[in-house]
């Protein structure tokens, strides 16, 4: 089979990991979500194709009977959630278009928008991060609408991700969108391969922060802080 049909194989294959150890650990190869150059070679259609196929092999496998009316629709909803909704964030064709403003407004403070609800999938265990993202910027000529902030949130939230990449993701997108340095993103999370499986605590998150421009400055970055806490 070829490799853009099964979608089953990676460059990593015939690399030895201890994949228990670093499935346990916030690792990341890099800033960007690792995705193959033939990703979307293939339409949506042929990958929710493929993707129901293989998750009814991983059903059958766990023992479940795929007659039970019940079960029998699962390998498709799934494969449709995973392409359509949950994972929609990798194909670039779904990045959200951005327009901006002129700041006629001359509002020169900081914008805060904070508590942005978010559901992600930690690429480890696939299984969801739950969190709320605070994000600011101070314009230098130009705004984005409120609701578009939320939507590249969104966006870089339906992919596997890590944490710290996403925090990353969104503050180095909005830096470029809105053409300047000042511009802060702070996430807190609850993930759920750490409640659900593994340690079971159910009462941590997890915060992390991107700070760039102005808001790398000590009195900045507590006056967000206070926006944040009121």
């Amino acid at each position: 089979m070829k490799l853009k049909e099964t979608l089953l194989f990676t460059q990593h294959d015939s690399i030895d990991y201890n994949y228990d150890e670093i499935g346990d650990e916030h690792v990341s190869s890099s800033l960007e979500t690792p995705i193959r150059e033939d990703a979307f070679e293939i339409s949506d259609n042929k990958k929710k194709e493929i993707i129901a196929d293989h998750f009814k092999g991983i059903m059958e496998t766990l023992g479940l009977d795929l007659n039970d009316d019940s079960l029998m629709g699962t390998p498709h909803r799934v494969a449709k959630m995973y392409v359509d909704e949950i994972f929609n964030g990798l194909n670039p064709k779904n990045k959200p278009k951005i327009a901006l403003f002129e700041n006629k407004y001359q509002y020169n403070e900081m914008l805060v928008e904070k508590n942005i609800t978010f559901y992600s999938n930690c690429e480890h265990h696939f299984v969801p991060i739950i969190g709320k993202a605070h994000v600011s910027y101070i314009s230098s000529g130009k705004v984005i609408g409120l609701s578009k902030i939320n939507r590249i949130v969104e966006y870089f939230a339906k992919r596997p991700q890590v944490q710290e990449r996403l925090t990353n993701q969104i503050g180095n997108e909005l830096k470029e969108i809105l053409e300047t340095e000042d511009v802060a993103v702070i996430i807190d999370a609850k993930h759920l391969c750490v409640s659900s499986r593994g340690i079971k605590d159910d009462t941590s998150t997890t915060t992390t922060s991107y700070y760039s421009g102005k808001f790398k400055n000590k009195s900045t970055k507590k006056e967000l802080h206070h926006y944040l806490s009121s």
